[in-house]
């Protein structure tokens, strides 16, 4: 009888600890969720329910010979009926949840970020930007700025779901410690700019243009006028000062009081508009040896440069004037940011 006990033991302990389906059949994975602060108990009856172990009991048993029953990491994991129990414990011991890719394009706002982040469910877009904002979190990242716009690097990531917003935005700042590289750091001390100073002018370089051969001569106009002392008037910081842009930049915008206004305010706005890309940070830093002080839309995403107000002028009249005396019909719609109508080019 005990004979027989220990072999029906045996054998109950052997079918639970194989895999639900076997592995030549191929099932779907699924994904399970474990909420933070369960009990392994409660992991044991989800993982039951979704038909990837045998038995919860024999699963908490297993976890509490091996101790790790109070070492299961919460978080999304991506499980298949074919793994063990065993595999399984391993997964969710070690913490190998699922991850999702986020990606930022270059030139996002901090708005802009926590809005895609939240919208893939990885984060707490409140959370997310009341700390953007937080001096005392900022510092600890030992950076000296009102908000970490600018400091956020544009790039594709990989964080399981969801991640606290805490860990996120230590992730983008890290990252761009990581791509700015010594010699970097060796230019700015070269060009007396701090990192700072060359984010917030890479952010306005960033929203001029989308075209990355063009950024070297739009960063050349830029030094060239604070060389000069002349405003940068750029549009760009325009609109990132106002409290509601409606996607058209009027004339009275221009006369705002706000500090990201370049036309009244001389010199650089007070900080990053927009989160750059290492192009236009290396493009701030490198700029094209050019004379041009003005630079004009083509209407096909790049622009014409001018060194002198009377070339300017006649590019103005070129590519901004007489198409639209064309009519309605021939007018190129362009979008605020990358490629603006600015003041340099005539504003509504």
């Amino acid at each position: 009888m005990v004979v027989a006990l220990g072999v029906a033991t045996y054998q109950a302990i052997r079918w639970a600890e194989g895999p639900v389906i076997p592995t030549e059949a191929h099932p779907p994975s699924k994904v399970v969720v474990i909420p933070d602060g369960s009990t392994f108990q409660h992991v044991a009856d989800l993982l039951e329910r979704e038909q990837l172990i045998k038995s919860s009991t024999a699963f908490v048993l297993f976890g509490k010979s091996r101790s790790a029953d109070r070492k299961v990491h919460a978080g999304e994991y991506e499980l298949n009926p074919s793994m063990t129990p065993a595999e399984i414990l391993s997964k969710l011991v070690s913490g190998q949840v699922l991850l999702h890719p986020l990606t930022i394009p270059e030139g996002l706002t901090i708005v802009q970020v926590a809005d895609v982040a939240s919208q893939q469910g990885l984060t707490d877009r409140e959370e997310f930007l009341r700390l953007a904002k937080d001096r005392e979190f900022i510092q600890s990242l030992g950076i000296k700025a009102e908000t970490l716009e600018g400091y956020l690097y544009p790039d594709t990531y990989k964080f399981p779901r969801p991640i606290k917003a805490r860990e996120l935005l230590v992730a983008m700042v890290e990252q761009l410690k990581q791509v700015v590289e010594p010699d970097l750091h060796a230019r700015m001390q070269e060009l007396k700019m701090t990192m700072h100073q060359v984010l917030t002018l890479a952010s306005v370089i960033e929203k001029e243009t989308g075209s990355g051969s063009e950024r070297p001569e739009i960063s050349a106009v830029f030094h060239n006028r604070l060389k000069k002392q002349i405003p940068l008037q750029s549009d760009p910081t325009v609109i990132y000062g106002l409290p509601s842009f409606d996607g058209n930049l009027r004339k009275k915008d221009l006369s705002s009081p706000s500090p990201y206004n370049t036309y009244r305010v001389q010199g650089l706005p007070p900080g990053p508009i927009a989160n750059p890309g290492i192009q236009a940070i290396r493009a701030t830093l490198y700029p094209s040896d050019s004379r041009s002080l003005y630079f004009v839309s083509r209407n096909d995403g790049t622009h014409q440069f001018s060194a002198t107000l009377i070339e300017h002028n006649k590019a103005v009249e070129k590519y901004q004037k007489r198409p639209f005396r064309r009519g309605p019909h021939s007018q190129t719609s362009i979008a605020p940011g990358k490629g603006t109508l600015t003041h340099k080019e005539g504003v509504a």
